[in-house]
């Protein structure tokens, strides 16, 4: 399973994402981030604080969820260098926002409980296309039992969900049905693009905070790039069941990678 170059490279969102979040958490977390940000029925119905609405998925409640939490979004930035930033923050955007409604229609059903903050829509929604789109290509044994090289995300993922038992399984939850959503492509969601020109504005405002996004400097091609596709993974797409010439040339255009070629092949079943 190939994530791509280290760093956030051709993943400025994450990295906007990573800033804020692991900010924010450790500023209001000295304050007591779970009691500062979580939602309630009374908080949110009751007293009207709908502000709780947009801090809450900038804010982790404890150190391990902050941990899982940020490592998971830092993974799954493969996705923003596979379909682009402006469509990855449509996906960011509406996997957010499908989760709160979702948050609140719980709170409105069980009134006794309240959710724990956190990026929880993004992270389990990006599980979806995970689980569908990347192909497993390392499998392992240990201690007799199988696992792969997507064994420790999916491992890292329930420790996030069940982190807090119901607090954060809910929201968990949610995430996963805005994944499901999403990839369904309901309403041409997929085809979706933040536009170009807010994007430009956006990216000079943070400018600063992404100045450390920069291309490899390099005068030569990738190796990868001037090798044949392996015929392993040419196998394993048209296993998939994609043709096998429109495998070979998404590997040619993916340089070989594999994750990129299949979302690559997806993409142009949807467009």
């Amino acid at each position: 399973m190939n994530v791509g170059p280290a760093g956030f490279y051709n993943a400025p969102v994450t990295k906007g994402i990573v800033l804020i979040c692991g900010l924010v958490s450790v500023l209001v977390g000295t304050q007591g981030g779970d009691r500062v940000c979580s939602l309630s029925y009374q908080k949110v119905v009751q007293k009207l604080e709908l502000w709780r609405l947009v801090t809450s998925p900038c804010v982790f409640s404890s150190t391990p969820e902050l941990l899982f939490g940020l490592y998971l979004v830092y993974f799954f930035r493969v996705f923003e260098r596979q379909i682009g930033s402006n469509k990855y923050l449509v996906f960011l955007l509406f996997s957010t926002a499908f989760t709160t409604i979702l948050e609140v229609v719980t709170l409105a059903a069980f009134r006794g409980i309240s959710l724990t903050p956190g990026p929880y829509g993004l992270i389990f929604a990006s599980f979806v296309p995970f689980f569908f789109d990347i192909p497993i290509s390392t499998r392992f044994k240990v201690f007799g039992g199988h696992f792969s090289d997507k064994s420790f995300v999916y491992l890292a993922g329930l420790q996030l969900l069940l982190s807090s038992w119901k607090r954060s399984l809910v929201p968990g939850i949610c995430g996963i049905i805005a994944g499901f959503i999403y990839k369904s492509n309901v309403l041409r969601i997929r085809r979706a693009k933040f536009p170009e020109g807010l994007a430009a504005a956006t990216a000079q405002l943070f400018s600063p905070f992404m100045s450390g996004v920069s291309s490899p400097s390099t005068n030569a091609p990738p190796l990868s790039a001037l090798l044949p596709p392996p015929e392993e993974s040419v196998s394993t797409l048209v296993a998939m069941g994609f043709i096998r010439e429109d495998a070979l040339q998404a590997l040619a255009i993916a340089r070989n990678d594999m994750a990129t070629a299949t979302n690559f092949l997806l993409e142009s079943q949807v467009r």
